[in-house]
């Protein structure tokens, strides 16, 4: 998060504090809180897309790609129908990339303005397009309605292991850009914890502690009836259009034999089932509608 994002994001708490002795949070609040949120990601990016896209449920949402070179990442967010602010992060240079949601809570069940999580898994090899090739996207109708070329997978992650923030500029500096608003929502897995500490760097065996959702009997959060019982949450997300791959062809010549050059990007959908511990089912409500 830029100083400039810390001292406004610091004053709408200062302003959500004053108001709550009063009342709850006005619409405007938060409002303003997921627009300063958003910013977060936004300043300093060194080139901006804006497509449409249409979601899994027919609604049509403005998604917002950003790639900057410096810093070899990019990122990619947009609004859900449900009004859940959903940012996904990759950052080349650690082979690590970031989902957060922001969720709008139940107040009336006694939930805060918003709920956060966070999700830091490993980036594996063509996931998605380099940060220079996606910093020269252009399209020729901005008000064209993009469906993704390609529907991959569901890829499931039993995210067992907690992130402290307070040492993740160790791995990625974009973890706590993005994921200081979780605080104790920042989840990844053993497996990706393995792979970063390979990388020759055990200083990052101080970010990381094992969760208790692998434990015997923990029951499903959509199973218990009990608000403060610990319980074993699942939270879905879609990306539903990014440029996954870099399409290339061949210019002919007489010997029938083309150089290859960059001609376009095929595009893709995925999904993403994230299971983890929480202390108590008051954190996972969703559950109850799925």
């Amino acid at each position: 998060m830029t100083p400039y994002t810390q001292k406004a994001f610091g004053h709408v708490l200062r302003l959500s504090l004053y108001s709550s002795a009063f009342s709850v949070l006005t619409e405007a609040h938060i409002v303003l809180l997921f627009w300063l949120l958003a910013v977060s990601v936004n300043v300093g990016s060194s080139s901006e897309l804006k497509v449409r896209v249409r979601l899994a449920d027919g609604q049509i949402a403005d998604e917002v790609l950003e790639a900057d070179g410096e810093k070899d990442s990019i990122s990619v967010e947009f609004k859900q129908g449900d009004g859940t602010l959903i940012t996904f992060v990759v950052d080349f240079k650690q082979d690590v990339k970031i989902f957060r949601a922001l969720i709008l809570g139940e107040l009336e069940r006694g939930q805060s303005q918003y709920q956060a999580l966070c999700f830091v898994t490993r980036l594996n090899h063509n996931e998605i397009i380099p940060s220079e090739s996606m910093a020269r996207l252009r399209q020729k109708n901005a008000q064209a309605i993009r469906i993704a070329e390609e529907k991959r997978s569901t890829e499931m992650l039993s995210m067992n292991v907690a992130v402290n923030l307070t040492r993740t500029w160790q791995l990625s500096t974009h973890i706590h850009n993005i994921c200081s608003v979780a605080r104790e929502a920042v989840y990844t897995r053993e497996a990706d914890v393995k792979h970063w500490l390979e990388k020759g760097k055990s200083v990052y065996c101080s970010m990381f502690e094992p969760l208790a959702i692998e434990v015997p009997g923990l029951p499903s959060c959509g199973t218990v009836k009990d608000l403060w019982q610990p319980c074993s949450c699942s939270y879905n997300l879609r990306l539903e259009w990014y440029p996954c791959l870099l399409k290339y062809c061949r210019n002919r010549d007489t010997s029938s034999r083309g150089s290859p050059y960059k001609c376009g990007i095929k595009s893709c959908s995925k999904g993403y089932h994230f299971t983890y511990y929480v202390p108590h089912k008051q954190l996972c409500l969703w559950e109850e509608e799925t």
